[in-house]
This record gives C-alpha cells, sequence and structure tokens, in this order.
C-alpha cells in the first residue's frame, strides 16, 4: 500500500506544471459586483472582460435566444452612447472588442491601451446602467440574428447537427435548446420581455469585471468603483436546475442536409460538469483520441484505414452536464456505417486498456503549450478568469485547472471512459448530403 502512495506522489510530482501563478486582486463591490484586477507590465496595453452570469440556460419555453439576442442589444448604445459608438470608440482609441454567448455566461471584452482606462469602464457602465431598450432597436437586432442564425446554422454545411445532439442527448430544457433559439421564439420577442430580461440578469450582482494588463491595482479599483458602484443590485436570478438523468439507450437520427457534400458521423456522450474530476480524465481522453495528427482517430481512420478526411474529438465543458464529442468526416467512396463502425472500435480501446505513457506525455504537451498560450495574451487571460468566475465562482481556477488536467492518471482516463462513453449512452447523428434533386429544389 505505501508503494502504491509513493508512486502516486511521483506521478503527480512529475505531472506538475511549475508554471508561475497568476497573481490578482480578488474585491466585491457594495452592489454585488466582483472585481478581479491581475497585473501585467509587460505591454502598456489592458484587457477587460465583463461577464454576465447569464446564458441560454435562463432561458424558457417560447422565449428562447435572448440571452444571445442580448448581446447584440448591448451595442445599440445607451444613456450617454450612440447606437454603434461603442465600437467607433473602441476602435477608432488603437482597441479591439467582440462578445460571446454561450449555455452558461454572456461575455463582453477589450483590448485597449493602457491609457484608455477610463474609456472601457465608462462604456461597460454606461450599458450596465441604462441599455436603449426600444421598439426600434429590438426589430433590428432581431432581424440580426435571425439573419445570423441562417448564416451559421440553417444554411451551414452540418449546421444543424450539433443543435440536434442537444435536443436528443438532453432531457432538461437548460441545456436541450440552442444558444442562438429559434426563428418563432425571435418573431414574438417583445419590449417588455427584453426589458424584463435585462433588469432580472445584467445586474452588478450578477456580474463579474476583470482587468488585466499594465495596470495599478488601486487606482483601478478606484475608478470601477466610480463608474459601476452606484449602479443599483438586482434581486438575485433564481438558480437553474441543471441536473439530467443519465440516458438509458443509445439514439441515432439521419439528417439529409442540403449543404453537406460529404456524409459525417457525430458520436456524443453526456458527461459530468467540467468542475467535477472525471470531466478532466475525459478532457485528455478527448486529445489522445482525436487532437491532431498523432492522435488515435487520425492514425485510424484517416492514415490507416482511409476512411475519413477529417476527424475530431473533444470534451465540451459546461457549469451542468457537458458533451464529449467524436466526429468524422467521412472520405469519398467510404461508406458512412464503415466510419460508424470503426469509431466504436476505438472508444472500445480506451476502455478496454489504459492509454500508453508516450500519447499520455503528448496530451500533457499540448495542455502545457495551451496555458502558456492563454497567459500570453492579456485579453485571453482576462476572458478564462471571468468564465471561470461566472460559471464556477473560482477565479483561480486558471493558476490550478493545468495541474488538475496534468495529474490524471491512465488509469482514471480508462474508469471514465467506462462510466461515460457507453454505447447504451450515446447518440449518433448521420448527417448525409442531399440528393442533388433535393438540394436544387430547396435552394
Amino acid at each position: 500500500m505505501r508503494f502504491l502512495v509513493l508512486l502516486a506522489a511521483a506521478w503527480t510530482a512529475l505531472a506538475a506544471s511549475k508554471l508561475p501563478p497568476i497573481k490578482f486582486s480578488d474585491t466585491k463591490l457594495d452592489n454585488g459586483l466582483r472585481v478581479i484586477v491581475s497585473e501585467d507590465h509587460a505591454a502598456p496595453v489592458f484587457a477587460i472582460c465583463v461577464a454576465y452570469s447569464v446564458g441560454s440556460k435562463d432561458e424558457r419555453p417560447g422565449r428562447t435566444g435572448f440571452a444571445h439576442l442580448f448581446e447584440h442589444m448591448m451595442f445599440k448604445g445607451s444613456e450617454n452612447v450612440g447606437s454603434g459608438e461603442h465600437f467607433y470608440l473602441i476602435f477608432n482609441n488603437g482597441g479591439s472588442m467582440n462578445g460571446t454567448t454561450n449555455k452558461d455566461r454572456t461575455n463582453y471584452f477589450e483590448t485597449l491601451p493602457k491609457n484608455q482606462l477610463d474609456l472601457a469602464l465608462f462604456l461597460e457602465s454606461d450599458r450596465m446602467r441604462s441599455l436603449a431598450i426600444t421598439k426600434e432597436n429590438l426589430e433590428n437586432q432581431r432581424q440580426a440574428v435571425k439573419e445570423e442564425r441562417r448564416m451559421r446554422v440553417d444554411n451551414q454545411p452540418y449546421g444543424q447537427t450539433f443543435e440536434r445532439g442537444d435536443e436528443m442527448l438532453y432531457t432538461n430544457f437548460a441545456y436541450k435548446h440552442s444558444v442562438i433559439g429559434s426563428m418563432a421564439d425571435l418573431d414574438a420577442a417583445t419590449v417588455d420581455d427584453v426589458r424584463d430580461f435585462f433588469k432580472t440578469y445584467y445586474a452588478p450582482n450578477n456580474a463579474t469585471v476583470v482587468l488585466v494588463g499594465d495596470l495599478d491595482t488601486k487606482t483601478t479599483l478606484e475608478k470601477v468603483k466610480k463608474y459601476f458602484g452606484d449602479i443599483p443590485r438586482q434581486e438575485a436570478p433564481k438558480p437553474v436546475d441543471l441536473s439530467d438523468p443519465p440516458q438509458k439507450e443509445a439514439q441515432r437520427d439521419t439528417i439529409n442536409d442540403r449543404f453537406a457534400r460529404l456524409p459525417r458521423i457525430d458520436l456524443m456522450y453526456k458527461i459530468p460538469p467540467a468542475s467535477e474530476d472525471d470531466f478532466y480524465a475525459l478532457y485528455m481522453l478527448g486529445s489522445i483520441l482525436g487532437r491532431g495528427e498523432s492522435s488515435r482517430l487520425y492514425q485510424t481512420l484517416v492514415k490507416d484505414k482511409e476512411a475519413a478526411v477529417q476527424v475530431a474529438s473533444f470534451a465540451r465543458p459546461a457549469k451542468g452536464p457537458g458533451i464529449f464529442s467524436v466526429i468524422a468526416l467521412t472520405r469519398p467512396g467510404k461508406r458512412p456505417e464503415e466510419v460508424d463502425g470503426l469509431l466504436s472500435e476505438e472508444i472500445s480501446r480506451l476502455m478496454s486498456a489504459p492509454v500508453a505513457a508516450q500519447e499520455l506525455e503528448r496530451a500533457r504537451a499540448r495542455m502545457r503549450r495551451d496555458a502558456i498560450e492563454t497567459r500570453l495574451s492579456v485579453q485571453r487571460r482576462a476572458n478564462e478568469i471571468a468564465d471561470n468566475v461566472a460559471l464556477f465562482g473560482d477565479p483561480n481556477l486558471i493558476n490550478t485547472e493545468l495541474d488538475k488536467l496534468l495529474a490524471v492518471t491512465p488509469e482514471q482516463m480508462q474508469k471514465a471512459a467506462q462510466k461515460y462513453l457507453v454505447s447504451s449512452a450515446k447518440v449518433v447523428i448521420t448527417t448525409t448530403p442531399a440528393a442533388p434533386a433535393q438540394r436544387k429544389k430547396k435552394q
């Protein structure tokens, strides 16, 4: 027994990242706004990320797509900023910016020269305080989101596959529906709906502001209090039940895609939240199975069997149950059934034997590289810290996550595969190209 303990300790020490920790301050204002400041004086720039703990999981039936709609609405102006002026002020002062929405959170972020801190804080606080919610702005952005849905989902090769996978894999409505929402629900949205959504979720006590870069912490906190401190808190949103029952039988579906040109096979499995140890084991498995040309799927399906032209596998993180996805794009002349069988064989291999030491070391090297690349960018650091707070309430996860990944053992990965990647609990979607006559008819 003592030998096993010593062996485990040696393994953990060997796997340790040894990256210097990212230092930060963590302050909560009287109105509930959480503020994280991390100094980095390597270059005269800074990044800001404002993350709101609201995503498509917070929507209700008949009113989907609100979280993503708000990502657009937040650029339509506020009490002291005109419609679209946010873009011009950032770009004209040498900055960059964007916003994203997923099932769990919505974020807005900018990178600017260090002398533009007041500008960033003013713009973010003004729209948190006084977003311009009008019928005209709603209609304008409703049409923009509908067009985005056409471009990214409805008229995109394989665009409906992920959406259908979520519908089949999840039982709980929170994760079952798509982030972008449906056309019917977008049409049904009213100005009052939007005002209620804003009041509930776009409050300081439901937000985190993260600033990383060439900043002085004390001065920065004083400025944040100046711009955000008097924005009133709102009643906390009701927690969303994210629990989802285990899947008891395999499900299959076929999508006839008029934009696809090659058949594609998607395997999907429900996995634990990203805060659990088994998720880290599955995340490492995703890298070993289908990330890069050295991965098992590439070597077997693309190189040896020549049955696929593209392969990938990955664990999608979430606050609630996530998804482990395996994807293969079938080579011309090969049957989807053959590719499906080969994918299942590779999944079975993960269960039957621990991964090899060489495979594990390659995966660890990728994790180290990913962590270093995040640290090279002030914006990526700000976004990751903000995500970790919005989803898990833990800004220090940026310092501990890599070590958790590197500490995963082959035995832990094998057990996770045996528990979660079982054939009786998977969703299989075969996306096939529509016949030429069908494509012409529908276009």
